[in-house]
This record gives structure tokens, C-alpha cells and sequence, in this order.
């Protein structure tokens, strides 16, 4: 097996676990893995557009450029191709990215709230606060700028009214992410409603983010 098909088979089994976890219904989100270059061009694979995943095969998952045109496969690649290609651009540290329709993530979307630094493992494995990016539809050049501007330095963002991304240095980073940005969302709603939201202390967040940086640089 080559290293494009390998790159097929594990966004494929993303894909796969993505719908079993319930983190997206129907042909909902989009998966890709940066791949080594090929010359000058900066590759990806990446999910095809409306397609049911557990129809697809690993031959299904489109081998693309960051200019959007197809190098391997016969699908037309996910409509949120320029938002991978901007978040890889300006994360040289990303290497895989996950957008999911996962409930409570969703939900703070929709409610337009960033969700501030409750938990350790929030800090730790996404870097801090997650913000929510001001709405722009799909596939729109706006989409982008606003989803590399509110993801920063950190793994996760939420889109407004639509979802939420996860990125890392691996697929299974990008994965714990979009779990991570799940469970974190709804821990929130879940104290708001109990009418008291705890955020870290000022000295664990500095220490969780130290930590945060060494896991994105490999220094762990």
C-alpha cells in the first residue's frame, strides 16, 4: 500500500467512526489528512461531497491539491474544501482536519457562545477557549477568513450555525478534538443551566497551555 492509499484508508476510517459516534447524520462534515508534497504542489485527501460514507470505499476518497483540482479519484472533493486548505496554510502544525455536526457543539454555534476554559483536557488538547467564527454559508471565501481567525493557535472552533472543526497533528488528534469539543460543550450547558459556569483558575490554564504547546510541537 502506497502513501496515498494509506491516506485514503484512515480518512475513510474517520469518516466511518465519525457517523458511528453520531458526530454527523446523513453526508454532514468533511475529513482530510495533509499529505507530503509532490514536487511544489501541497496535497490532501479529503472526503468527497455529498456522499453517504458508509456507501464509500478507500478508492472513492478524492487525492486533491490546495488549488482544489484532483490529482486521484473520480468525486468531486467536500464544499468545504477552501476552509481545509486555509486552515493548512496558516497551520503549519495541522495536519489533519475534522468538521462535525455534532449536537452540543452545534448548539453553541447556534447560540453564538464561545465556550471559555473549563477543563483541563480542553486546555491541554485544544489549546484553551474555543471561539466561535462569525457566520458565513458554505464553501465561501468568507468561511474561510473566519474560521483560520477564530481557530488561532488553538484544535478547535466552532462555525456559526453550523458546527464545529477539530484539527491536529494526527487523525487521531483531530478526532479526541471533535470528541473533546462534544463533551467540553456540553459540560458548559450543562452547569449554565445548574447557574454556575467555574472556568480554571488563571495558574492552571497557564499550565495546561504550556503543556498544549508541547503536544503541538512534539516536544511531549
Amino acid at each position: 500500500m502506497n502513501q496515498w492509499q494509506e491516506a485514503q484508508k484512515t480518512v475513510l476510517q474517520a469518516a466511518w467512526k465519525m457517523l458511528e459516534k453520531g458526530l454527523v447524520v446523513g453526508t454532514s462534515g468533511n475529513i482530510s489528512l495533509r499529505l507530503p508534497p509532490d514536487g511544489k504542489k501541497q496535497l490532501m485527501a479529503i472526503t468527497p461531497t455529498s456522499r453517504h460514507y458508509d456507501t464509500l470505499s478507500a478508492n472513492d476518497i478524492p487525492i486533491i491539491d490546495f488549488n482544489g483540482q484532483r490529482v486521484e479519484g473520480k468525486l468531486p472533493p467536500s464544499i468545504e474544501t477552501t476552509m481545509h486548505v486555509g486552515i493548512y496554510r496558516a497551520r503549519k502544525d495541522v495536519n489533519a482536519i475534522i468538521h462535525t455536526h455534532s449536537v452540543y457543539a452545534s448548539a453553541a454555534s447556534v447560540a453564538g457562545t464561545n465556550i471559555p476554559p473549563l477543563l483541563e483536557d480542553q486546555v491541554v488538547f485544544l489549546g484553551g477557549e474555543i471561539k466561535v467564527a462569525g457566520y458565513a454559508p458554505s464553501g465561501s471565501p468568507e468561511l474561510v477568513i473566519n474560521s483560520v481567525a477564530a481557530l488561532g493557535e488553538r484544535n478547535a472552533v466552532l462555525l456559526a450555525n453550523h458546527g464545529a472543526v477539530g484539527t491536529g497533528r494526527t487523525m487521531r488528534d483531530a478526532f479526541t478534538a471533535c470528541e473533546l469539543i462534544e463533551k467540553t460543550a456540553k459540560v458548559y450547558f450543562l452547569t449554565a443551566l445548574a447557574g454556575k459556569v467555574n472556568q480554571l483558575p488563571e495558574k492552571a490554564i497557564a499550565i495546561q497551555k504550556e503543556l498544549y504547546t508541547r503536544l503541538q510541537t512534539g516536544k511531549e
